[in-house]
């Protein structure tokens, strides 16, 4: 199918005001009455707008009249991401409103935490203020309802997560090959029973993760042990590792693939007074890491970097260029600061 045609179809598949109005029976003019919720309509012919709005999941345009400047613009552009208060997701807003400021563009935020219907709902939210355009960090496995849900020809960029069921631009890293930088780095200081706290494994960079370390451990002929997998928080991590650390046979390092995962890793070793003895290497870097005592070594993505190009990619779209969506890859650095580098014990 053409770009045309994909577009033409998605424009079929977005129902409109008269839509709704040929559905219920009734005049345009009294379904808007519903939407806005004024006066004069009888209960009989809004619960027939109200079911006909269900049935074609009809989102309005609240902004059409309000907010939008010459040439159907909002000025306004939107970012999905998994929680605003992680470091990551921070830094790649940060990056975005850096671009979008010297362009006199607002930036809108919200935060999915994992949660593939909260992802939806700020999606329809955006949509419905007619962002110019998305930089979305997915939770959902299915990104093919973005066609009925965002407007045509809107610029997306996905960041972090490959899109899936939808053909769009994305920047990612790689992952695999980060997570097993890690472990061969510990690999190198002779440690052979490296535990691994990973994120849920229904998000694709975890799995990817996961998938690096173990690679690394084959090539070595070590088989997986002290694997702790759908730690989300801080304090679920530090449980986590504290019970791995409290068996008899202990783990003497861990890679950690995520970095609030890394914070409650430390925690646990801090509890127990092993923060010098068991080694650790953790995925994404983290405010105040170089601060502590080991220093904490780690595999350091760049989020601002990728926010970065996401936002160049928004604007060049924004600006009337199109190109076949593809996937731009941002490297990884390991950073060795000491944690990463206590021996294996003898």
């Amino acid at each position: 199918m053409t770009s045309a045609a994909s577009a033409a179809s998605a424009a079929r598949a977005r129902p409109t005001l008269r839509d709704v109005a040929q559905l219920a029976g009734v005049s345009p003019k009294t379904v808007s009455r519903v939407v806005n919720g004024e006066p004069g309509v009888s209960p009989s012919k809004a619960d027939a707008v109200e079911r006909a709005i269900r049935q074609l999941e009809y989102r309005p345009n609240i902004t059409a009249s309000s907010l939008r400047r010459a040439g159907g613009r909002t000025a306004a552009i939107a970012a999905v991401l998994e929680d605003v208060s992680n470091p990551f997701s921070s830094a790649l807003y940060r990056a975005l409103e850096d671009v979008a400021h010297a362009r006199d563009v607002m930036v809108f935020a919200g935060s999915v935490e994992e949660d593939p219907g909260r992802e939806r709902a700020l999606v329809r939210a955006f949509a419905m203020r007619q962002a110019d355009a998305m930089l979305i960090v997915p939770a959902s496995d299915n990104q093919a309802y973005l066609t009925r849900e965002v407007a045509p020809g809107t610029p997306l960029v996905f960041v972090d997560r490959p899109p899936v069921g939808l053909h769009a631009d994305a920047v990612l890293v790689d992952n695999e090959s980060g997570a097993a930088d890690a472990v061969r780095h510990l690999l190198a200081h002779g440690h052979r029973d490296i535990a691994f706290l990973g994120d849920l494994r229904t998000i694709a960079t975890a799995r990817h993760r996961f998938q690096g370390y173990k690679d690394a451990l084959s090539d070595h002929g070590i088989r997986p042990s002290h694997i702790a997998h759908d730690l989300h928080t801080t304090s679920a991590a530090e449980a986590a590792f504290g019970r791995l650390l409290d068996t008899p046979s202990p783990p003497t390092a861990c890679f950690s693939a995520q970095n609030l995962i890394t914070i409650g890793a430390i925690r646990a070793l801090r509890a127990r007074g092993l923060q010098q003895r068991v080694a650790v290497v953790g995925f994404d870097d983290f405010p105040l890491a170089d601060l502590l005592e080991p220093a904490v070594t780690v595999v350091s993505q760049d989020p601002y970097r990728m926010g970065r190009v996401a936002a160049d990619l928004l604007f060049r779209r924004l600006d009337g260029e199109d190109w076949e969506p593809t996937t731009h890859l941002v490297e990884t650095r390991l950073v060795p600061r000491g944690s990463g580098e206590l021996p294996a014990p003898p």
